[in-house]
């Protein structure tokens, strides 16, 4: 299994609309095959950092998932959706595997 983590730095004036792209993210991973494990909103603390983790069966799932990706008209849709609100500032990708009981 990989886990990717996302961190997100997110305008902070539009919490609303960036909840709205992860909604969408949320169920796109799970429909092309990844668990998806949330998004993260500020809460406390950092008013414009966002996280979120999914999960695949491995990195050629996920490297498949992102090919996918490219031509899928909704995938297309929500990089669309937040390149013209520009809610997303910047973000970083990790890539984690688990350690399990």
């Amino acid at each position: 299994m990989i886990t990717c983590h996302v961190r997100y730095v997110i305008d902070p004036y539009q919490i609303p609309a960036f909840e709205t792209y992860a909604r969408l993210w949320i169920k796109l991973v799970e429909r092309m095959g990844g668990q998806h494990h949330g998004y993260f909103l500020p809460a406390e603390g950092a008013n414009n950092i966002a996280y979120c983790l999914f999960s695949f069966a491995g990195l050629a799932e996920y490297e498949h998932y992102r090919k996918q990706a490219e031509d899928d008209p909704e995938c297309v849709a929500a990089v669309a959706l937040a390149l013209e609100k520009k809610f997303i500032v910047s973000y970083e990708r990790s890539f984690l595997r688990p350690v399990l009981g």
